[in-house]
C-alpha cells in the first residue's frame, strides 16, 4: 500500500524542523509521527471524503469573501492577490515583494520560512495599518454567538482601529483561530513587519458580516493567560517533540486516544499500538487516561482489576464516576457494547408516539424533518413522513418545510390529547433537534405556521419530548461510544445504506440540490430520505428494545 501523505507530514531532506500553526493545536503524538523519519513510508488512513469536501467548501468560501472585499474597497485600494495554486517558492516571492512595497491588502500570503523560530505558514489576508501588518483569517465556521461585547468591525472594514464592542455578539470560543493568529504574529514580528506596539488579528467567519478582532496579548485565557502566552507554551512543547522525533531520540509523546483520533490519518498506526498495549485510553477519555497513568493504572486490565467500591487514587477526574470507568474496562475486556447501570430499564411511553430526526447542512439550516407516527389510531396516516426543502441552503423555503412539519406535528399532539390519550415524541440527542427547533422559530417567526420560541420551549421542556441519548446515558455504560450507529445495532437494527452517516450525508446533500452548479440529483434525494427514514426507524427500534428486551439481554454492571 502506498503512503497517503498529509500536507504537514513531509519534512525536508535535511530534517529541519518547521512547524505550521496547526501543530500547536494537534495531538502531541501526531506531531511526533509527522516528524519521525522512520514513519515517512507508513501508510496513513485514506483521505476522508467528507474532510476533502470541507476543504473544498472552505476554498470556495475564501474566494467568495475576497471578491466581496475587493468589490467593496474598489480597484484602487491597493490589493495584491496571490493565487494559492502557485508553487510555494513563487508564492513566497510574491508575498515578499508585496510586503516590501507595503501593499495595503495582501491576499493569499505565504510568508518566508522563519528558520530561527522554526515556523512556516501563511494568512488568507494581511492588512497594512500604517504601523505594520495584521493578519486576518477567513474561516468556514461561526465566530460569534448571541451576547455582547465582541470587538468587531463590519466585514468590509478591515481597519482594527475602528473596532467597537458589539452589543449583539460575544466571541465564540475558537482557540485554533487565536493560536493561528499568534503564530502569524510571531512570523511577521520575525520579518520586522508586525505592528510592533500591539498584537492583534482578525477573523471573518461563516456569517461573513463582521470581522472579529482578537487582542492576542489580553488575558482572556484560563488563569488570566493571553493567547500569546498560551501559544508560546504550546509551541515550545511541540517543537521539543518534533525535534526529538527528527533526531531519532526517545519520543516525548506516546499515543493516547483522544477526540481528535476519529479523523486523524495516523489513527491506524496509533490504534495498533494502543490495542497491543491494551492502553487505558481505549475506555476512558484522554485527560482521565493521563491521570490514570500517573497513578500507575496504564492498561485496561489494571483498571478492570480495581474494586469499584474502593476510593479512587487522588487525581483530577473529569468524566463520569471512577466506579463507572472500572465497569467500562470490564465491559471492554468482555467485548460488551452495553452494560446496565440501573436495576430496571425505563423509557417513557405514550399511546401515540412520534420519532423525529432532523437533517441539517452545517450551520446553513435544517433541510429535512423526518417523522415516524406509530401507536393508537387518531385518524392520521401512520408511518414515515418527510418535510423537506430541496432548494440549496440557506433558503427562505426552509421556513415553508419547517412550518409544514410543525403543523403536522401539532395536529398529531392535539388529536392525541383530544382523544384522551398520551403523546410522546422521541429523538436521539436533542441538542441537534432543539437547536434547529429554536433556530427556525427565531429565523422564520414571521412565516405563517411557524411557532413562537415560547411554544417551542413549552414543548421541549415537557414530559412529551424524550431524548433517547439521555436515556441511554443515564441507564447504560457504553464501552464503544454512545452514537446511534453504535447503540441501535445492539437492538438489532441495521441501516440499509452501508455508507450511512452524518458526514456522508453532507456530500449526498450537495448532489441532491445541485449545490456546485450541477443538476439536482433525484437519486441522492431518495438516498437522503431513506437515510433519514432509517434514523427514525432506529430510534423506534431502540426504545422498543429498551422496553421489551434490554432488561434481560444486557448484563447488570454489578454482575460483571
Amino acid at each position: 500500500m502506498s503512503a497517503c501523505r498529509s500536507p504537514s507530514r513531509v519534512l525536508s531532506v535535511s530534517n529541519e524542523v518547521l512547524l505550521d500553526a496547526g501543530a500547536v493545536s494537534r495531538c502531541r503524538r501526531r506531531v511526533h509521527l509527522e516528524h519521525d523519519p522512520a514513519m515517512r513510508e507508513v501508510p496513513l488512513a485514506p483521505p476522508d471524503p467528507a474532510a476533502q469536501q470541507r476543504i473544498a467548501d472552505a476554498s470556495a468560501h475564501r474566494e467568495a469573501i475576497v471578491q466581496r472585499l475587493m468589490d467593496a474597497t474598489g480597484p484602487d485600494a491597493g490589493w495584491v492577490k496571490i493565487a494559492r495554486d502557485l508553487p510555494a517558492a513563487e508564492r513566497v516571492q510574491l508575498t515578499e515583494e508585496a510586503l516590501a512595497t507595503e501593499a495595503r491588502y495582501i491576499w493569499g500570503a505565504l510568508l518566508p520560512v522563519d528558520h530561527a523560530g522554526h515556523r512556516r505558514g501563511g494568512s488568507e489576508l494581511l492588512v497594512h495599518t500604517g504601523a505594520g501588518y495584521v493578519p486576518v483569517l477567513v474561516v468556514r465556521h461561526r465566530i460569534t454567538d448571541r451576547g455582547a461585547g465582541a470587538p468587531t468591525t463590519v466585514m468590509t472594514d478591515l481597519d482594527p482601529a475602528n473596532r467597537l464592542p458589539d452589543p449583539g455578539r460575544r466571541v465564540r470560543s475558537q482557540p485554533r483561530d487565536q493560536m493561528r493568529l499568534a503564530h502569524l504574529y510571531r512570523m511577521l514580528e520575525a520579518l520586522g513587519k508586525s505592528e510592533g506596539h500591539r498584537a492583534i488579528g482578525g477573523v471573518i467567519g461563516l456569517d461573513a458580516d463582521v470581522v472579529v478582532w482578537h487582542d492576542l496579548s489580553a488575558g482572556t485565557w484560563p488563569g488570566g493567560r493571553s493567547a500569546l502566552t498560551e501559544y508560546q507554551s504550546r509551541f515550545a512543547d511541540r517543537l521539543a517533540i518534533a525535534t526529538a522525533a527528527a533526531e531519532g531520540e526517545e519520543p516525548l509523546a506516546e499515543p493516547s486516544r483522544v477526540l481528535e483520533c476519529r479523523r486523524c490519518p495516523w489513527w491506524p498506526t496509533c490504534e495498533v499500538m494502543l490495542t497491543e498495549t491494551r492502553d487505558v485510553s481505549l475506555v476512558v477519555r484522554g485527560e482521565d487516561a493521563m491521570e490514570l497513568r500517573r497513578a500507575g493504572v496504564s492498561t485496561v486490565d489494571k483498571l478492570a482489576a480495581l474494586d469499584p467500591a474502593d476510593e479512587p487514587p487522588p487525581m483530577n477526574w473529569t468524566g463520569g464516576t471512577f466506579a463507572d470507568a472500572i465497569i467500562l474496562a470490564r465491559a471492554w475486556l468482555a467485548d460488551l457494547t452495553l452494560v446496565r447501570k440501573v436495576d430496571r430499564i425505563e423509557v417513557s411511553r405514550g399511546d401515540v408516539e412520534v420519532d423525529v430526526d432532523m437533517e441539517s447542512f452545517g450551520d446553513s439550516g435544517a433541510y429535512l424533518w423526518g417523522s415516524l407516527l406509530t401507536g393508537a389510531d387518531i385518524g392520521m396516516e401512520q408511518g414515515y413522513r418527510a418535510f423537506a426543502t430541496w432548494e440549496p441552503l440557506p433558503t427562505a423555503d426552509e421556513a415553508r418545510s419547517f412550518a409544514e412539519f410543525w403543523a403536522w406535528f401539532k395536529e398529531v399532539r392535539e388529536r392525541t390529547l383530544a382523544a384522551g390519550l398520551t403523546f410522546r415524541a422521541y429523538c436521539y440527542n436533542a441538542l441537534a433537534e432543539n437547536r434547529w427547533l429554536f433556530g427556525s422559530a427565531e429565523r422564520f417567526g414571521d412565516y405563517p405556521g411557524v411557532p413562537t420560541k415560547a411554544e417551542i420551549a413549552s414543548f421541549v421542556d415537557s414530559e412529551e419530548w424524550i431524548d433517547l441519548f439521555r436515556s441511554v446515558t443515564d441507564q447504560f455504560l457504553c464501552s464503544h461510544g454512545k452514537g446511534l450507529k453504535v447503540i441501535a445495532p445492539v437492538a438489532g437494527f441495521a441501516w440499509r445504506d452501508p455508507e450511512a452517516g452524518g458526514e456522508a450525508s453532507m456530500s449526498w446533500y450537495r448532489d441532491a440540490v445541485g449545490m456546485d452548479g450541477g443538476i439536482p440529483d433525484d437519486v441522492q434525494r431518495a438516498r437522503l430520505l431513506r437515510y433519514n427514514e432509517d434514523d427514525v426507524l432506529a430510534t423506534h427500534a431502540l426504545r422498543n428494545w429498551m422496553t421489551d428486551h434490554a432488561q434481560t439481554s444486557v448484563p447488570y454492571m454489578n454482575d460483571l
